[in-house]
């Protein structure tokens, strides 16, 4: 399905009924929506994992503009700025009121650029594997410690001048160092409909990917948050999620390191993130009964 965001046109859909008879009367379940990483991938990185929420919520999944289905749009409208309106806008074109937010790697980035410029909107985030500020040495090193110095080296020759040859490259050799299990399903890197030119736009200490900035304006945000990271994550390591945490005045926050656990925390330690998710979703959904 599509709608019109901001002057382009969004892909979403929808997994779940957002009203469920209770009794006598119906309850309204509370809204989830995925943010999905990348850039330059789709919506459907964060499927069928997410399905399990659909008994405590609707969940909600879109497409980035310039990603998978929607618009590609001038490349100039590709930045945090626009993301974190597109997502707004997307709640305000849709009718979702409160929603909770969930974030991971790049999805992170626009969660966090949506949250620091509505911070009334949400009713929760999540954060997942996330940054406010990305430090490439640390990402640079962390490769290395997993895949030695190759591995580390294929990664700074592509975030330090991304083309399409060295993605192909970084997508073969690097991601595989994303997840902790390397008996994970990759599938999802099949299913996904890649968009290379936003990421080549994005990517890289010389693009937005290095110039962005949360940390100052991460005080802005007073909705619970609940940040997850995997102590074995390269491309946005665990010091990333510290100064997140660090920088967040919000009361109600909860943070977990999973140990034996990459970037892909979903396929490294589902049972621990769904109990996470769940608890956390139950806490601060609001009752519109």
């Amino acid at each position: 399905m599509f709608v019109n965001v901001n002057g382009t046109k969004l892909y979403f859909d929808v997994d779940g009924e957002g009203t469920t008879p209770d009794g006598a009367s119906m309850r309204e379940k509370p809204t989830v929506i995925l943010v999905h990483g990348g850039p330059g991938g789709d919506h459907s990185i964060s499927k069928p994992y997410f399905s399990q929420l659909t008994d405590i919520a609707q969940v909600i999944y879109y497409d980035h503009r310039g990603n998978g289905r929607s618009d590609l749009c001038d490349e100039n409208s590709w930045n945090l700025a626009q993301w974190g309106q597109d997502l707004k806008g997307l709640c305000v074109a849709l009718g979702i009121e409160n929603p909770i937010i969930i974030g991971t790697s790049f999805g992170g980035f626009v969660t966090l650029s949506y949250a620091t410029q509505y911070p009334e909107h949400a009713a929760g985030l999540v954060l997942i594997s996330a940054a406010a500020k990305v430090d490439f040495s640390s990402v640079y090193n962390a490769f290395e410690r997993l895949g030695g110095k190759e591995i580390r080296d294929i990664a700074a020759a592509y975030w330090g001048n991304p083309t399409d040859n060295g993605r192909a490259l970084y997508r073969d050799r690097c991601v595989p160092f994303y997840s902790y299990n390397k008996d994970a399903s990759t599938d999802w890197l099949s299913r996904v409909l890649w968009r290379n030119e936003t990421a080549l736009w994005f990517n890289g200490p010389g693009n937005e990917h290095g110039r962005m900035d949360f940390r100052r304006d991460l005080s802005k945000i007073k909705c619970p948050t609940l940040v997850m990271v995997g102590e074995q994550d390269p491309i946005t390591p665990p010091e990333f999620s510290d100064v997140i945490v660090a920088g967040l005045k919000t009361e109600q926050l909860t943070y977990h390191k999973f140990d034996q656990c990459g970037h892909g925390v979903v396929g490294d330690k589902p049972v621990e993130v769904l109990k996470a998710l769940r608890q956390f979703i139950n806490s601060v959904s609001v009752d519109k009964t």
